[in-house]
């Protein structure tokens, strides 16, 4: 730490100082400002260049002045202390304890930038996780160390999903795949979960509303979480998720845990990142959003995943609100090119009041293929997800059709797949917010719809699976 303290402050822009006439100083290092009224603050160094830094506070940047103000670089970077005893309690945004409960004693000291995963030692996702959703466990397969958005609204019950996923959320016992969920095993794995929890720029609503379900359900005993919500410092945004990510990585792959990351909510910290790029004087990008958000929303992103010769894995759920549900946002668009895949929740399906309104057209999980089948769930997987889909595709199809052409128009076979969406949007898509179901149940369910068509459609799934699985009418 330097003893040196700059009074230089020549500029201040939204969160940011420019002090002149430094020597020394390092991108990404921390830096303690005194204010004239003698308080301290913290901020880091954004950017570096002989004689001048850009300084970005952690707070607000009210009584700060160009005259009195004093700057001090500590030659370190924001670190944050993690350790086991994490595990059931509550941070700020800035990583501070919030339940009132004691300052952590961290058993390490973590850069919250966190090391790139070398590819070369990365190991391939393909664990089935039952997250007891049919929607996503059939036709959108959650695979432990995959990154899975939520694309979601204004409006929408994101937030309500995430947090069922969160509570169900196990992958299934060996025993339990041979017997396809009919042993009464309950898993019983000796495997270590914890749920990692980062909101930014949420409502006291939303913050008390996870803070709650976590307690209800006894989840907080095995869940970090780290809330900013709406009144806290814009630029503490920024720092949020790679807290909780950091957290994450020494819980997965120094205590060996099987770590599911929730990040709530990706609009609000992009926006934090547009605001700050502002007041920088950057170029902008796309809708006013700087030319490196695609950058530094993989520095987020590709933090999830399973190491070789690692026990733990990091499971990321991001949850995003698409302005305007406009998929072609800078924010969801560069999102999906850098995530496997996305659950998109639909307005049309929450306004019929179906629960959870996740549409199999316009979701998709990458790694499906390789979480599916025989081992991994039931032979007739992969076949029923794209026989589901296809068929709901369809009758989604002649339902518009039927609304123009009137229903007398339609043929039988027309008549069958309408009849099969109706069905499948209250019998397969809608279920309670507190419906567990297993994998196996999810697949009777889709059998059962099938049988509203006739057995000359059914081109995606095999001949002898269709013997074995399909009810008899």
């Amino acid at each position: 730490m330097s003893n040196i303290a700059y009074k230089t402050v020549h500029d201040i822009a939204g969160p940011l100082l420019f002090v002149r006439e430094v020597e020394g100083v390092a991108f990404d290092e921390l830096c303690e400002i005194e204010l004239p009224s003698g308080a301290h603050r913290l901020g880091k160094v954004l950017e570096s260049r002989e004689g001048m830094a850009v300084v970005q506070l952690f707070e607000s940047t009210q009584g700060v002045a160009t005259e009195g103000t004093k700057v001090r670089f500590l030659g370190r970077t924001f670190e944050i202390g993690v350790a086991e005893e994490m595990l059931g309690r509550v941070f700020s945004g800035a990583g501070t304890p919030i339940d009132g409960g004691p300052a952590v004693l961290p058993e390490k000291k973590l850069d919250i930038n966190g090391s790139p995963i070398n590819p070369a030692v990365r190991e391939f996702p393909d664990d089935f996780i039952q997250t007891g959703i049919s929607t996503i466990d059939v036709l959108n397969t959650l695979v432990r160390g995959q990154k899975l958005p939520i694309f979601s609204g204004s409006g929408l019950p994101h937030s309500k999903l995430a947090a069922q996923i969160a509570r169900q959320a196990r992958v299934l016992s060996p025993k339990e795949v041979e017997t396809e969920g009919k042993s009464g095993d309950a898993h019983q794995s000796t495997e270590k979960f914890a749920v990692v929890f980062g909101a930014m720029g949420v409502t006291f609503e939303e913050a008390q509303f996870f803070q709650q379900e976590f307690e209800k359900t006894g989840a907080l005993s095995r869940a970090v979480l780290f809330i900013n919500t709406a009144d806290n410092p814009v630029v503490e945004r920024i720092a949020t998720p790679r807290l909780a990510l950091t957290t994450a990585e020494y819980l997965a792959f120094e205590l060996d845990y099987h770590v599911t990351v929730i990040l709530t909510d990706m609009t609000n910290y992009c926006e934090a990142l547009r605001e700050v790029s502002a007041a920088r004087k950057e170029v902008p990008g796309r809708r006013g959003y700087p030319g490196y958000l695609y950058t530094d929303l993989a520095t987020i992103y590709e933090r999830a995943g399973r190491i070789r010769g690692k026990k733990g894995s990091i499971t990321q759920i991001p949850i995003l609100t698409m302005p305007e549900d406009d998929v072609t946002h800078p924010i969801p668009d560069l999102t999906g090119y850098i995530t496997e895949g996305q659950i998109r929740l639909d307005r049309g399906l929450h306004q019929k009041g179906i629960y959870p309104p996740v549409i199999p057209m316009g979701s998709l999980s990458r790694l499906k293929g390789k979480a599916q089948g025989e081992g991994k769930t039931r032979e007739d997987h992969s076949g029923m997800d794209a026989q589901l889909t296809a068929a709901y595709a369809r009758g989604v199809e002649i339902r518009e059709l039927a609304v123009i052409l009137g229903e007398s128009s339609l043929n039988e076979t027309d008549k069958a797949y309408l009849r099969f969406a109706d069905r499948f949007e209250k019998e397969f898509i809608r279920q309670g917010d507190t419906a567990n179901r297993s994998i196996y149940e999810s697949l009777s369910i889709g059998w059962d719809l099938l049988t509203e068509l006739p057995k000359a459609e059914l081109k995606r799934v095999k001949s002898d699976h269709i013997e074995k699985f399909l009810p008899k009418k």
